[in-house]
């Protein structure tokens, strides 16, 4: 789960469709990054997530950071000013008689930590 970093100042400071490419972006990103197995979708304002099948919590530690790092790449021009978004991500999986619900309780609560830790990282959930 990823949660973009600072995205309310990017709205309030240049505008709603700025902030719309800015997900835009972001949406392709984690489109082109993600292997083929896995399933990238938004999740909610400016949150994502990247549904990753028979991945272990190594493995999916490994995906966040290779998003984290290709999300550096992207660049927006806005009135001779440069817009580059980061994200703060929470990565945890699924354990046995768990709830889609619970897993993404505590996926959210690592991204938080993520955030709270200075944003622009990857935390494992406990």
């Amino acid at each position: 789960m990823l949660d973009v970093d600072n995205f309310k100042s990017i709205n309030d400071r240049f505008g709603h469709p700025v902030g719309d490419e800015v997900l835009r972006q972001i949406a392709s990103c984690l489109t082109k990054t993600a292997r083929e197995s896995d399933t990238p979708a938004r999740y909610g304002g400016e949150e994502f997530v990247v549904l990753a099948v028979d991945t272990d919590l190594a493995e999916g530690l490994v995906l966040a950071e290779r998003i984290r790092a290709a999300l550096k790449t992207i660049t927006l021009h806005v009135d001779f000013q440069s817009i580059h978004p980061t994200a703060s991500m929470g990565v945890a999986c699924l354990r046995r008689d768990e709830s889609f619900e619970q897993l993404c309780a505590r996926d959210d609560a690592a991204m938080y930590l993520a955030k709270n830790a200075g944003r622009d990282r990857v935390i494992e959930s406990t």
